[in-house]
């Protein structure tokens, strides 16, 4: 899978983490009208689907059990505002307009950011200048590198807090 991850993503992402070993690092976007952060927070868990773009359904694809990823709330918000844990691999989700073509994950509530981090914030920072978030705007899921996934955690008030999960 690295190899495939390296081409898949840029020569910056790096699938193995350095503080949960063997996790990759995301970013899945929703609108909060929709199903916000604070509805995970309450729920504890939920089911990740309706992702209808081939790109972010073959990222969801590659979402493992253990991973993180960033919530980020689209829309007039466009901030990242919190962290969920993926429960199980990709699976099939049922859709009888297009059988077998979409990708869902089982997502748990990790933690919440104590600032939320901005799109405006992101993009003056240089470390998270390659972000796909910054090009691909359209992108519901997509990778965060080690580096980034650190630099917003940091960012949020939220390292300390992301280190003591287990």
């Amino acid at each position: 899978m690295y190899i495939f991850a390296k081409i898949a993503y840029s020569s910056s992402h790096k699938p193995v983490g350095k503080w949960h070993p063997m996790s990759n690092y995301w970013l899945f976007k929703s609108e909060p009208e929709t199903y916000s952060f604070q509805t995970l927070a309450k729920e504890k868990k939920t089911t990740w689907n309706g992702v209808r773009n081939f790109q972010a359904r073959n990222f969801l694809r590659q979402c493992k059990k253990g991973d993180f990823a960033f919530i980020y709330h689209s829309g007039k918000e466009k901030a990242v505002v919190g962290v969920c844990r993926i429960l199980k691999d990709g699976y099939l989700e049922l859709d009888p307009k297009k059988p077998g073509e979409w990708t869902q994950l089982d997502v748990a509530y990790a933690l919440q950011l104590k600032s939320p981090v901005s799109l405006a914030m992101i993009k003056k920072t240089p470390a998270l200048k390659t972000m796909p978030l910054i090009k691909h705007t359209r992108l519901s899921c997509m990778p965060v590198d080690e580096k980034e996934f650190k630099t917003i955690l940091e960012m949020g008030e939220a390292w300390d807090a992301f280190q003591k999960l287990k």
